[in-house]
């Protein structure tokens, strides 16, 4: 197998896994919010969070981590997702239920990111994802150094 194969087949058994389980995740949690039933959304939650630990899985297999694409689009939609939350929260919109739902779609979300981080990087490799030493500062125009 040469590297370019790998990577097909990376990214059609990555989208295999969020088609199968991803996708039905969903579809229980849309169907939570729609039923006000914490329990099928909760279960939706799971086949999410599975189906992102199935993700990583297959991202050590293969040797490699997300994508750019993949990163762009998981936090994309993340920020679409908790803007519209926020806004039917403030607009009345949500019922009790719906609340408790996003508040632990999104708090699992997050702590999952952050497990991820720690994990794949540590706590030192996780901070310096997001930390800009003097050592990294970015030069101003016409710095010559």
């Amino acid at each position: 197998m040469n590297r370019q194969e790998d990577a097909v087949e990376r990214s059609l058994l990555v989208f295999a896994v969020w088609a199968a389980i991803g996708s039905i995740g969903l579809l229980m949690i849309v169907e939570g919010f729609q039923q006000d039933h914490y329990l099928i959304a909760l279960t939706g939650i799971v086949c999410v969070i599975a189906t992102f630990v199935a993700h990583i899985i297959v991202n050590a297999i293969y040797g490699t981590g997300f994508s750019n694409g993949e990163t762009a689009l998981a936090l994309t939609s993340f920020g679409i997702l908790v803007l519209v939350f926020v806004l039917s929260v403030l607009a009345g919109g949500t019922s009790a239920v719906d609340f408790y739902i996003g508040l632990t779609l999104f708090g699992s979300l997050v702590s999952g990111f952050l497990i991820y981080l720690v994990t794949r990087h540590g706590l030192r490799g996780a901070f310096s994802k997001f930390h800009v030493g003097a050592e990294r500062d970015i030069p101003f125009a016409g710095d010559s150094g």
